[in-house]
């Protein structure tokens, strides 16, 4: 039986709803749902007239902007696969991803045009190079819309390639499927979405907040792109005071902005200042890394209980466990702060175990990893056997997240499987740790990883980022660790930085920590 081609969301939103504004750039909307379906069948058209075949993958490298979601939708009316690719990767990152994926044209904005153009002939089959503001996409777009592609059930619509913080980058298969799948979750888990509602992209459109381009047009909401084509508090306080369909949309509890960002992204909003009115705010899905209690109460403090949290990866897009607004908002719960502390309940139809070392399941309260099957899972790694064999062996996604639930179902995380500090035979999770430390008034942010150590194999060492114009006494901090956790758990050493190394998502990255350890001071 065939599979239903996503770009069948776009096709029937515009026929319900064809005048409602379907995207737009700052404070202009740049297309209607009928333009947009438009566009699209044209552009799927001068794909296919341009050589590509069903099947083909098409990379997107591109900076946030409208023409995003014109080329996700065309590649998938016309049958070819999106490979959305991060704009900020290394020359030599992108170059390996095209030639691993083996894409015949590339999409990409201005930025990184000549990198990619110096690929063409030389990097796997890559033999068309398109800026989408420049002469030769508009070509494309006069070319003759064509029907929707039929395909098969497992058919590549997503190919998504991870960070490979741990070596080369693997392409996650994903199917129409598998993000018809998680589309659905949306509605059933996250939150709601009325044809008046809209989404604001300033978080990368080649990660998460890309795959909620799905419900958004399902329901006919408008997908908004930040002129910087990124994040920047204060750019978006002003669209949420000067856009006309975003103001006249996100009046009230039901209709409103959906945001989805990294917890760092959510800290930089909360910091911001405090003389913005953020009514129009309906939802801010956070995700893609830890959100202390702390800093998830503070950003409650500041914006209301308009926050949801989703966990999820690459390999099951968006959709593990979700943490509701309702849980967020339920203060009355005698376990208010655990359930804030953790990620939520498996998202629906998502069946998930805490397994041992060989994949039984252990019991509350037991310490494993994250072990996840469902219709969202990928189907494998691009033209990689052996690690889809070893991620997906047993029937299970192996996550490689470890984690805890309780009586009540909800699944708090520890750390990756290769993060975790194993002290004297002791295991210690370095988030309940960094939990703690954020409590000091002084700390405004820490990350906390295992030093080698001869005696014990590891000592837990925190490195910690003071607030502006702040001086941190050690003492305090051993003493608020002492008083919460452990004694073995309390950081043997501090190491004070100016600002922690991430990825262009926000994810900490203690790999880049730890090649820290012998050139930052010790205090």
């Amino acid at each position: 039986m065939p599979a239903i081609n996503l770009a069948s969301l776009l096709l029937r939103t515009a026929r319900v709803f064809p005048e409602r504004p379907a995207l737009a750039l700052g404070s202009c909307d740049t297309a209607s749902y009928r333009e947009l379906v438009s566009r699209v069948a044209r552009l799927a058209g001068g794909l296919r007239e341009a050589g590509l075949a069903p099947g083909d993958r098409v990379a997107l490298v591109m900076g946030n902007c409208p023409q995003y979601v014109e080329a996700l939708f065309a590649c998938w009316h016309a049958g070819l696969a999106a490979v959305p690719v991060n704009v900020k990767l290394h020359a030599l990152e992108l170059d390996y991803i095209i030639a691993d994926c083996g894409a015949r044209a590339c999409l990409t904005t201005d930025e990184r045009e000549a990198d990619l153009g110096a690929l063409v002939g030389r990097s796997g089959a890559l033999a068309r190079v398109i800026n989408v503001r420049g002469a030769e996409y508009e070509q494309l777009l006069a070319a003759e819309p064509i029907g929707i592609q039929d395909f098969a059930d497992d058919a590549l619509a997503w190919l998504f390639y991870t960070s490979g913080t741990t070596g080369r980058p693997k392409g996650v298969m994903l199917s129409h499927s598998n993000l018809m799948a998680m589309t659905l979750n949306y509605f059933a888990d996250v939150d709601d979405i009325a044809p008046v509602d809209s989404i604001l992209h300033a978080a990368p459109m080649s990660h998460g907040s890309g795959l909620y381009i799905l419900p958004h047009v399902a329901r006919g909401a408008l997908n908004a792109v930040p002129e910087s084509g990124g994040f920047d508090p204060d750019e978006i306080f002003s669209l949420l005071r000067g856009h006309k369909s975003l103001r006249e949309n996100l009046r009230g509890n039901l209709h409103g902005l959906t945001m989805f960002a990294a917890p760092t992204m959510v800290k930089r909003l909360v910091d911001a200042r405090g003389d913005v009115d953020t009514d129009n705010i309906k939802t801010i899905v956070y995700g893609g890394g830890p959100m202390y209690v702390e800093d998830a109460k503070r950003a409650i403090q500041r914006f209301g209980y308009k926050f949801a949290q989703i966990y999820g990866q690459g390999e099951t897009p968006m959709t593990i466990t979700a943490l509701s607004k309702y849980l967020h908002r339920d203060v009355s719960h005698p376990r208010y702060e655990t359930r804030l502390g953790s990620v939520g309940i498996p998202f629906t139809g998502i069946s998930l175990r805490i397994g041992d070392e060989h994949d039984r399941p252990l019991p509350p309260g037991e310490v494993g990893e994250v072990l996840v099957r469902g219709d969202t899972v990928m189907s494998g790694y691009w033209g990689n056997a052996a690690a889809s064999a070893e991620t997906l062996r047993n029937g299970w996604l192996h996550t490689g997240d470890m984690g805890t639930r309780d009586e009540e179902g909800f699944l708090t995380l520890k750390d990756r499987s290769k993060d975790v500090i194993i002290s004297g035979g002791s295991n210690i999770y370095p988030r309940e740790v960094e939990e703690v430390l954020l409590r000091h008034p002084g700390v405004l942010e820490t990350s906390v990883i295992g030093e080698p150590d001869a005696e014990w194999g590891e000592n837990v060492l925190a490195f910690v980022v003071a607030k502006p114009g702040m001086q941190i006494d050690t003492g305090e901090l051993d003493a608020l660790c002492l008083a919460n956790i452990a004694r073995f758990k309390r950081p043997k050493q501090y190491r004070f930085v100016d600002a922690l190394p991430k990825n262009s998502t926000g994810k900490v990255l203690k790999t880049a920590l730890r090649r820290l350890l012998d050139t930052t001071a010790l205090r």
